[in-house]
């Protein structure tokens, strides 16, 4: 299995209402080093890829462009993700390493 199917196994698993970052999705992938990759992967993930639930770490929004961005706002607040002021998701929503 290549890291970028080992990477939506990973994301698969986040629960609806959580997100975590590129560097855990990396992490639980089995390659730490390698969260800018994580960003690639989602780029061209499969439909069934939970893709909005993965976040920067601090808990801002990727940059996909305007549109991009209130979308995944959009599906994770459907889901119950609450954010700051700032427009980032709270500490809270983040998972425990799945």
């Amino acid at each position: 299995m290549n890291f970028f199917e080992r990477a939506y196994v990973v994301i698969r698993e986040i629960p609806p209402g959580q997100v975590i970052s590129y560097g855990q999705v990396a992490f639980l992938a089995g390659n730490p080093r390698m969260a800018r990759q994580v960003g690639w992967a989602l780029h061209v993930c499969p439909k069934d890829v939970p893709w909005h639930r993965v976040v920067r770490k601090d808990g801002s929004l990727p940059s996909f462009g305007l549109e991009g961005n209130r979308r995944q706002r959009e599906l994770l607040a459907r889901e119950g993700v609450r954010f700051d002021d700032r427009g980032r998701v709270l500490r809270e929503c983040f998972g425990d390493g799945l």
